[in-house]
């Protein structure tokens, strides 16, 4: 009974003209920002997140949230209908949704690849409202010892999840975590790494950060490439409905998808790239007939557009009831909620139910908005994809620098950001994830925290963190982790998985 109160709450949130206007906005921003090659969701909520500073926090978390999974409709379409995925987690459908664009079988893949994220969505939704009460009553259980390690179990499977190099994803974790203690230690109140500038006695904003490192850094590297590889023809599309075939084998796909998107979606470092890469290889192994797939198999779409929303949204459960960001838009949504001084946790849904409930409810919402929107909308999406680059990072670039500033309405924060934006390029010219940096930078200075209040309580003796059940189980899964990623077959499991099989 109380479910069906609490989603009464959430609807009495959610269904509010401010409310359902921005889920509305920000689904419309998701999916034009998915469409559009080189502008990720992590860029766009970064570069968005100083106008929730003027909302409601309710209403500031809904529209983040729906530009998130928004974005993941709109890089099916770039992906199907001109091989070029407008989001990394689209990557996959491009092997087999552009093939089927090539057969004249277009807007059949967009049918499937829209009704398969709203079904995972709903899913996913659903799995939220079960999952995150009684994930919530365990971490009230939570101390500072039992936060600690859960967050060095957090970071740890961020690493393992990363895509690409190992090395390179603990590095940026390092470094993330090196930038979380720049300012004045809460401890001691002396500062640290502030090179003797005052401005930095704060420490680093989390905005210009995200906004540098994930904003200009995409920008300035879609600008170093050349026009030809910036263009994109756009294809024409016939009917909308698959064949009786299709349907046949893309809804057991879309069942397999959407359960194996919302697990991997929890884990840390998990999310929509990982479980789509999942999706397509798992469909691919028990298929009777793997030699269709690259030619335009239609469960090479529906599995993994299904798991990426899945895993999009189920992100949200780590986040919301634990207070631990699972991807770089969840460490965004942290960020938000701070900004107006609400601690991320299981007190969330006990101290804010309007606010849980709410954000919840408007996920389902949005995800319904998102299917009634994108297949109309195709047309103007493929108008849009002509607009050449060099017109749109301006307005880009523009809108990046004043949000920025505007958040203290200090010249100090514009030029972090260049600083950062720099970084960023860098970051994709070595082939580095910004995401693990962005999660080192938002749980560091919370570890610090948590490690010094569990040695305070013990009396500076260690074995607080064995002799916590708790405690111990979850170090142990983190070392768990770390001797399966250095096993050989385990490691070569890895890489394969991340391999992009379309060459």
């Amino acid at each position: 009974m109380d479910l069906f109160s609490n989603l009464i709450l959430g609807f009495s949130v959610a269904l509010t003209p401010m409310n359902i206007g921005l889920a509305l906005i920000g689904c419309l921003v998701g999916t034009l920002i998915g469409v559009l090659p080189g502008i990720g969701p992590v860029a766009t909520v970064a570069m968005l997140l100083p106008l929730t500073f003027y909302m409601e926090p309710v209403t500031g978390l809904i529209m983040l949230a729906a530009i998130f999974y928004g974005a993941q409709y709109g890089g099916s379409t770039t992906a199907i209908l001109v091989n070029l995925p407008g989001e990394s987690s689209s990557v996959v459908t491009c092997l087999d949704g552009h093939q089927m664009a090539r057969r004249g079988r277009a807007g059949a893949a967009l049918t499937i690849a829209a009704v398969g994220s709203f079904f995972a969505g709903t899913v996913a939704t659903i799995l939220i409202c079960i999952a995150s009460p009684p994930l919530s009553e365990v971490a009230m259980r939570f101390g500072a010892p039992e936060y600690f390690a859960l967050m060095v179990l957090g970071l740890i499977a961020a690493v393992v999840l990363a895509n690409g190099s190992l090395i390179k994803a603990i590095a940026m974790i390092l470094l993330g975590l090196l930038l979380g203690l720049v300012g004045t230690d809460g401890n001691s109140g002396g500062t640290r790494f502030t090179f003797g500038l005052n401005v930095l006695a704060d420490g680093i904003d989390f905005v210009p950060l995200a906004v540098g490192i994930f904003g200009l850094g995409d920008i300035i590297n879609n600008l170093a490439k050349s026009e030809g590889e910036r263009t994109i023809v756009a294809s024409k599309i016939s009917s909308l409905w698959p064949t009786r075939e299709e349907v046949r084998r893309s809804v057991p796909a879309m069942l397999r998808g959407t359960a194996l998107g919302s697990v991997l979606g929890i884990l840390p470092g998990g999310g929509a790239t990982l479980s789509a890469f999942a999706a397509y290889a798992l469909e691919k192994k028990i298929s009777k007939e793997p030699h269709l797939f690259g030619k335009g198999a239609p469960e090479g779409v529906a599995a993994p557009e299904s798991a990426n929303n899945a895993g999009a949204q189920t992100s949200f459960i780590p986040m919301l009831t634990l207070g631990i960001p699972g991807n770089a838009v969840m460490a965004l949504m942290v960020g938000a909620m701070m900004i107006h001084g609400i601690q991320p946790g299981p007190a969330v849904m006990t101290e804010k139910p309007d606010l849980f409930w709410g954000l919840i409810v408007s996920m389902w919402l949005g995800n319904l908005m998102l299917l009634v929107i994108n297949l109309p909308m195709i047309g103007v999406w493929i108008q849009l994809l002509r607009v050449p680059y060099r017109l749109l990072y301006l307005a880009i670039l523009v809108f990046c620098l004043i949000g920025v500033y505007s958040i203290k309405n200090n010249p100090f924060d514009v030029l972090v950001t260049g600083f950062f934006g720099v970084c960023g390029y860098t970051f994709i010219r070595l082939k580095c994830e910004g995401a693990p940096l962005l999660l080192g930078f938002v749980l560091g200075p919370l570890m610090e925290e948590n490690l010094r209040r569990a040695m305070r309580i013990s009396g500076g003796d260690p074995m607080i963190f064995i002799n916590r059940p708790i405690c111990l189980g979850l170090l142990l899964a983190a070392v768990a982790l770390v001797i399966m990623v250095a096993l050989p077959s385990i490691r070569s499991t890895r890489e394969e998985a991340f391999q992009d099989e379309g060459g």
